[in-house]
């Protein structure tokens, strides 16, 4: 299986290099090749898949011209103070933004009410969502493994339409928000028998990616 795993790597990183451009990873996205490339790797980089199924074909000049957008919305994003930013592949193969926020930084313990420090992160947040409209948005609250599931889905779901809820009073549309949803503990980054791992654990993650309009975009040559 080990060698199997390894064969599997090395010829998604030979097709990185190959289609590799001056434009970035986005110019592996398009057409059917690319979207699964963009799928392999990120079920090796342990991306979460976000998005829905886009209308039509993506081609290969418009999955790059998302992939360099995209490149724009995480460089704003990563103004954000308290925040990691980090590129991922939606379900389409397309590049996306995943902008996580530690859950200590945002509420009290065992709370879902933000305080007054994250607000002001938020709150600067709000403007690279709205300055990106034509970007989905996904929000996902997680939790360490201390307590159950009758504890720590509900409580990471209120953390997560929390973040919403003041991202929506800053202005950010409600039309952006595709999902929002508290997944608990089911889906830990690090070590849940350590201190430091659980802390990884707690956390929101906040996802942009294409909507059906930037897609349009791209496809037209529209898209800036």
């Amino acid at each position: 299986m080990n060698k199997i795993k390894g064969m599997t790597i090395a010829m998604g990183m030979l097709a990185v290099v190959g289609c590799a451009t001056k434009q970035g990873t986005g110019s592996l996205i398009g057409g059917g090749g690319g979207a699964i490339i963009g799928g392999i790797i990120g079920k090796l980089a342990g991306n979460t898949a976000v998005g829905a199924a886009i209308g039509g074909a993506v081609g290969a000049g418009a999955g790059a011209i998302i992939g360099h957008h995209m490149d724009k919305v995480a460089e704003q994003a990563k103004q954000i103070e308290n925040a990691k930013v980090e590129k991922v592949t939606d379900k389409n193969g397309l590049e996306a933004v995943k902008v996580t926020f530690d859950s200590g930084i945002l509420f009290a313990t065992n709370k879902s009410d933000l305080n007054a420090n994250s607000k002001n992160d938020l709150a600067k947040f709000s403007t690279v969502l709205k300055n990106n409209s034509d970007c989905h948005i996904d929000v996902f609250g997680h939790t360490d493994s201390s307590g159950n599931d009758a504890i720590n889905v509900p409580l990471s779901n209120k953390r997560a339409q929390s973040v919403v809820n003041y991202l929506k009073q800053c202005g950010v549309s409600a039309a952006q928000f595709q999902n929002i949803q508290g997944k608990g503990s089911s889906e830990p980054v690090a070590d849940n028998t350590t201190a430091a791992g659980k802390q990884q654990n707690r956390r929101v993650e906040v996802y942009l990616y294409a909507s059906q309009a930037m897609v349009d975009a791209a496809n037209a040559g529209t898209l800036k």
